[in-house]
Order: structure tokens, then C-alpha cells, then sequence
């Protein structure tokens, strides 16, 4: 049934994007736009010019975020310019790369769905 899980995340992922769209205004390209949004989100400083090595952090905040969510990541706290910092809890599986992102979009769903009640 690993086939009819894959159909559902799939579905499941495609209405998200289009969720976002009707907020944003605009349709996410792909995982790492999402994360980019869910990172701001986590930041909480609001959309701003970030520096590539700042864009690179909020995909950090935001992997660990929704990751925390699976009990991988705690937030340990905030440095003086706001920025989250998070401890690792538990490894993360040995997946390959398809797997890695299936379990990032499953988690990016949870955390749309729990955190954001959508």
C-alpha cells in the first residue's frame, strides 16, 4: 500500500500549494520555496531582503520546525537578533533523497495543518 500512501501525499501536497496561492498570491515552485515561507514564517520578522546565507538559515528554521514536529529537533531559543536555534534530538532515518522528501513534505503538511489549523 506504499503506492496509495504516495497518491495521498501527492494529492495532499498539490492542495497545499494551492492553499498558499490563494494566500500569497503566488504558487510555490517547489519544497524549498515552501520551507523558504515556512522559515519567514518561524522568524517571525516579517518578508525582508535576506542575504543568501540568511535565506540558507531559514531553510535550516524551517527543516528543523517542521522536523521538531516528528521529535527530531527542540527549539533551544533565540540569539539577540531573533533568530530560532534548535538542538538535535533523535538522527534522522538513512533515507535516500526521494525519501528525504517525502518525509519533509509529510512533515511540512503536518506542520501547515497544526500549526496554522489549515
Amino acid at each position: 500500500m506504499v503506492f496509495k500512501k504516495d497518491l495521498i501525499l501527492q494529492r495532499d501536497w498539490v492542495d497545499l500549494m494551492y492553499k498558499i496561492k490563494e494566500v500569497t498570491g503566488k504558487r510555490p515552485s517547489d519544497l524549498n520555496a515552501v520551507l523558504y515561507l515556512i522559515g519567514i514564517q518561524e522568524l517571525g520578522q516579517g518578508a525582508k531582503n535576506f542575504s543568501k546565507e540568511q535565506k540558507q538559515d531559514l531553510l535550516h528554521i524551517a527543516i528543523c520546525k517542521v522536523l521538531s514536529l516528528a521529535g527530531y529537533y527542540k527549539l533551544e531559543g533565540h540569539d539577540e537578533d531573533g533568530w530560532p536555534h534548535w538542538k538535535l534530538l533523535k538522527n534522522l532515518p538513512k533515507f535516500d533523497l526521494m525519501e528525504q522528501e517525502k518525509l519533509l513534505k509529510m512533515q511540512v503538511l503536518e506542520y501547515f495543518n497544526k500549526e496554522l489549523n489549515w
